[in-house]
């Protein structure tokens, strides 16, 4: 499986990015709801759309799919 961004759903709001236990584990910043200051994630929000940096380091665990209100992230 791999982790896949439909950016014509993506609102960029950026709730994948928290949601994210990964995410959360490499960079405190991103459980606070700001912005990462490494590209060392998954994902985050850039120019207003999700865009993917890390994503070798998805578990697969679905919880980005789970919590997108418009179903623009998932694994296929």
């Amino acid at each position: 499986m791999e982790l896949k961004v439909n950016q014509d759903n993506c609102l960029g709001c950026g709730v994948c990015v928290v949601a994210c236990p990964v995410n959360v584990s490499i960079s405190n910043d991103v459980a606070g709801g700001h912005g990462s200051r490494t590209e060392e994630v998954i994902m985050m929000v850039e120019n207003g759309v999700i865009k993917l940096f890390s994503d070798d380091k998805c578990t697969k665990c679905g919880t980005c799919q789970m919590f997108c209100p418009v179903d623009a992230i998932f694994l296929e």
